[in-house]
């Protein structure tokens, strides 16, 4: 019978995944933490993670809360498959089409590095449903799940400028790509739009196709070290695990605040003894965009096309955690309203 074909097809694809995740050791690393599962109907999940892979208490995170939320509302199973920094752009498309060939759908690349090799799988598996996160591809089968991050790192911006006590203050970006741009862009804006006189100090940890710099807490720290000895009381990083190293830097000296992203650090476990040096973070719901596409494939209406979360439905936000920001609550809302209205049009490049 037809059913008993495509399950059968369907075990010999996920066999052929275990090997070639297997195999593929050096590139790869493969997080499964899938639920066993008899029926040929359930939803099987895919999630290719960048590099750090959950557990890096921010960007991938973000996305594998929305992925477990899926999981145990629709008794999905999860198949999750992380990125390695030496990854060549095959690794990332084999990676994908393992999955597609296992049967899972959705399939969801994290992060903007699968944009090439998602645009070649889907359109080798048409009936296969994708979402990338943080870049866009034009195809049918396709959710690009976008955010404005821009727009929570100026009112990021904002909290620093008013924050900081010594007119001074650092941005250390991961990889120095147009995706983190926007995070520059945002923050430096909403510092000299409240105090042009401060000083703002910027740093990437790698450049290009070196991915190196979303998952070096060592180089983050080092890089934050170095602007809190030039004299930087507020630093903001968006560079994934690298992140942690500055919160790191920043807890050793008295009176600086750190700045998280993407997930609400100050209530990550794995952060808890720097916390209280934490002094808000840039929320981007990545979590919220996954269980959307989940979601909508479960009902039978997949989401496609470019679906953008703003700072006005909440995509991104900053965090109130410790209560370090309710001093100046008042000037943030006032901030997050004139962007909301487009009183205020926030830059995407520096």
């Amino acid at each position: 019978m037809r059913r008993v074909a495509k399950l059968s097809a369907a075990c010999i694809a996920s066999a052929a995944l275990a090997l070639s995740a297997t195999a593929c050791g050096s590139t790869s690393s493969d997080n499964d933490s899938s639920s066993s599962s008899s029926d040929s109907k359930g939803l099987k999940i895919g999630l290719a993670f960048d590099v750090g892979g959950r557990g890096d208490h921010s960007f991938n995170d973000s996305a594998a809360r929305g992925a477990d939320k899926a999981k145990k509302e629709f008794g999905a199973e999860l198949k999750e498959l992380t990125a390695k920094t030496s990854d060549t752009e095959a690794d990332r498309e084999q990676r994908l089409s393992d999955l597609a060939e296992a049967g899972y759908n959705p399939i969801i690349g994290v992060g903007y590095a699968y944009a090439a090799s998602m645009t070649k799988v889907a359109a080798k598996y048409p009936k296969t449903n994708f979402g990338i996160v943080d870049s866009v591809v034009d195809a049918k089968n396709v959710d690009s799940i976008t955010f404005t991050e821009e727009q929570g790192s100026y009112l990021a911006g904002v909290a620093a400028a008013l924050k900081t006590k010594k007119d001074h203050v650092g941005f250390i970006g991961g990889v120095d790509v147009p995706l983190i741009k926007k995070f520059e862009a945002g923050y430096v804006q909403g510092v000299k739009d409240t105090n042009a006189k401060i000083k703002v100090d910027t740093q990437y940890l790698s450049h290009g196709s070196d991915t190196s710099g979303f998952a070096s807490p060592d180089k983050g720290k080092e890089a934050a070290q170095g602007m809190l000895d030039k004299g930087a009381d507020v630093i903001y990083s968006a560079a994934g695990s690298s992140g942690n190293g500055a919160i790191e830097a920043v807890a050793g000296v008295k009176g600086a605040w750190a700045i998280g992203v993407d997930s609400d650090q100050y209530n990550i476990p794995g952060l808890a003894k720097y916390k209280n040096s934490i002094l808000t973070s840039v929320v981007k719901n990545v979590d919220l965009g996954v269980y959307d596409l989940i979601k909508s494939v479960k009902d039978g209406d997949p989401k496609t096309g470019t679906n953008t979360y703003a700072l006005k439905d909440n995509g991104v936000s900053l965090s109130t955690s410790g209560g370090f920001i309710d001093d100046i609550q008042g000037k943030l809302d006032e901030a997050k309203k004139k962007i909301a209205d487009g009183d205020i049009k926030v830059k995407t490049t520096p």
